[in-house]
């Protein structure tokens, strides 16, 4: 869509605007490359920044963008609507100030939107029978209405069964007061579904929860969801070569679906984890977790005791602290905080002006985005053996990132030895999530503010009784403790061939699938989110559910246009896959020895993280290699 006719307000708004996607906007508008040489000298990274474009250049860039937004109102067309694969990498390598290798290019162009998405089939010359075929999708989170979109657009008849009232599966759980993305929201958004209209650059759950229920609105799928219904088991027949799904509603009626095909998308950020502390039970105060967070709990003049300081933690606690008595924040180890110069920012009405009316500028500054917060950072996670730098690094690299953000925790705690002494984690950077600064350590400068590092002991009545002997006398306890991640696809009874469960071939805590998405012995299934796919470098969920939901379709319309009953994978694929796996973490900084989080299992495993750089991933589920997978006829 193109402009029309504009005010002098919005030639205003154009001065407003990025200048490295104006300028990436303008060449594609008149087809002059002549502007890379312009402008490459003067940027220095993919941020809005990290440029030095002179003032008189950026001028004659924006004064000559606005005629031809004229030429477009009236009608004209744009040089470079599709710029040739050597065109394309040179302005990518320019916006960005570095080489983009050419292995990235078609991905980078697929999320500008600026080539078809491979997922998007073509518009069905007539809907695929449900008594022929049916897919059974579980949750209504990201991954499951991405796959119910896709299905839909293929015309695959599908039930989406959601445990919840609504849509949104972790944005609509969690509601704790700070609860926002840490991904910057124009990357954290469907690469086929671009919204240009977001309040802020690291928006509250509101509006990622709204961007979810426009998007499930928008496409047509609410009326094929189930809401209020809890899976509770899944079983392969042998028989029918389909899944028998049985559900219970919220008045405990249990019903059964068939499916030809079952998608898992319950993804690992489900279930809530409680460490089972002694004496909690006997606790004379009030409890919650952050993912179960009741709206309207109020906790002013009340003494908190915050345990855990991952993301919720670190953006709940300012939150708690503006208001509470005292906040004791018990934390295990610390974490990485950087400063993100945009996490309170609103959007400005200029820049949301340049994304909905300037063509192509959006495509440019999601590229930026995609380019600051994917596979930038990976090399930093590689340990080097040969290494003997400083403690708690594991290479140059991610020495030289230790650095910086020590540099400032060291600003920001200034003054305060003891809290610095405390705060700095133990582990390298990247062994756990990096986050964005909501403000946590100006919390803990606070007066009625004390962080806590010697260890829980247990509960008393009156509050916590830490390993040093001292009790923390408190009115509530907060826990910021995650989820169960590695117990994946738990609680659901899901057995596959034979009737063999699932806990029997993954144990507790020790799920493996080939590409995160098949399993072995369990035909026609498929697991969005699944083992070793979170994505602990960068990117986004919005990323991963796109490249699951593309392998999966392509799987469900092989099996319809084959005829195939089952598709199941091959036992040797699964295991050569895993062993890759394990071989590539074992170099990546999730395994040090002084990591210890949420991504290992009791042996020590990585089981959440995968190792692939975000392009390796996409490439692996580009297509379907169907000699991976044992078929058999209808």
């Amino acid at each position: 869509m193109f402009v029309s006719r504009r005010s002098e307000a919005m030639r205003q708004a154009l001065e407003g605007a990025d200048i490295v996607p104006l300028t990436m906007s303008l060449i594609q508008l008149t087809g002059d490359l002549t502007l890379l040489d312009a402008v490459r000298p003067h940027i220095r990274g993919p941020w809005d920044y990290s440029h030095s474009v002179p003032d008189d250049l950026a001028a004659a860039i924006r004064s000559r963008l606005d005629a031809e937004l004229d030429r477009l109102a009236a009608g004209g067309q744009p040089a470079l609507a599709t710029p040739a694969p050597d065109r394309i990498r040179a302005m990518m390598s320019a916006a960005v100030g570095e080489e983009v290798p050419a292995e990235y290019v078609p991905m980078l162009l697929q999320q500008m939107s600026l080539v078809a998405e491979p997922a998007a089939p073509p518009e069905p010359e007539a809907p695929v029978d449900a008594g022929r075929f049916r897919v059974v999708i579980v949750g209504a989170g990201v991954s499951g209405i991405a796959a119910a979109i896709r299905l839909r657009q293929a015309g695959i008849p599908f039930l989406v069964i959601e445990k919840n009232p609504e849509v949104g599966g972790t944005w609509y759980e969690n509601r704790y007061p700070g609860c926002a993305v840490d991904t910057p929201n124009h990357f954290y958004q469907f690469s086929f579904e671009p919204n240009n209209n977001w309040p802020r650059y690291y928006s509250h759950r509101e509006s990622i929860w709204d961007y979810l229920n426009r998007c499930t609105d928008k496409y047509r799928i609410r009326d094929a969801i189930r809401f209020g219904c809890e899976v509770v088991s899944a079983h392969f027949d042998e028989a029918s070569h389909r899944w028998r799904v049985t559900c219970r509603d919220e008045a405990g009626r249990e019903t059964v679906e068939a499916a030809n095909a079952l998608i898992c998308a319950v993804g690992q950020l489900n279930r809530p984890a409680v460490p089972a502390l002694p004496g909690l039970a006997d606790f004379n105060g009030e409890t919650c977790h952050t993912a179960t967070w009741t709206e309207g709990t109020d906790f002013a003049g009340k003494r908190v005791a915050l345990v855990g300081t991952g993301a919720s933690g670190v953006q709940i606690g300012p939150r708690i602290a503006g208001t509470a008595a005292s906040l004791h924040v018990l934390q295990r180890s610390g974490a990485w905080i950087v400063r993100s110069p945009n996490i309170h920012r609103e959007v400005s009405p200029d820049k949301t002006w340049a994304l909905d009316a300037i063509p192509f500028y959006a495509a440019w500054y999601r590229f930026q985005l995609f380019w600051g917060f994917a596979d930038g950072l990976f090399q930093a996670l590689r340990i080097d053996p040969a290494w003997h730098g400083a403690p708690g690094s594991i290479s140059a690299l991610n020495e030289h990132y230790r650095t910086r953000m020590l540099r400032y925790i060291e600003r920001e705690l200034e003054g305060r030895p003891d809290l610095l002494a405390k705060a700095v984690p133990d582990y390298p950077p990247f062994g756990k999530r990096v986050l964005a600064d909501p403000g946590w350590f100006s919390m803990l400068r606070r007066d009625n503010v004390s962080l806590e590092t010697a260890g829980i002991a247990r509960v008393e009545p009156e509050g916590i009784r830490l390993a040093d002997g001292r009790l923390i006398a408190v009115d509530a306890i907060v826990f910021a403790t995650g989820f169960q991640a590695g117990r994946m696809l738990w609680p659901m009874d899901i057995r596959g061939r034979g009737g063999r469960s699932i806990r029997d071939v993954w144990g507790d805590d020790d799920p493996r699938a080939y590409l995160g998405i098949t399993v072995p012995g369990f035909p026609n299934m498929f697991v969005m989110y699944g083992p070793n796919t979170n994505l602990g470098h960068g990117g986004s969920a919005m990323f991963l559910a796109e490249c699951q939901v593309r392998y999966t379709l392509s799987c469900l319309t092989a099996m319809i246009a084959q005829g195939w009953a089952e598709m199941e994978c091959r036992t040797d694929v699964h295991d050569a896959y895993n062993r890759q796996v394990d071989d590539e973490l074992s170099t990546l900084v999730w395994t040090h020895p002084s990591v210890n989080s949420w991504y290992k299992n009791a042996k020590g495993r990585i089981t959440t993280n995968q190792p692939w750089r975000l392009v390796d991933y996409w490439r692996m589920t580009k297509d379907v290699d169907f000699s991976d997978y044992h078929t058999m006829a209808a």
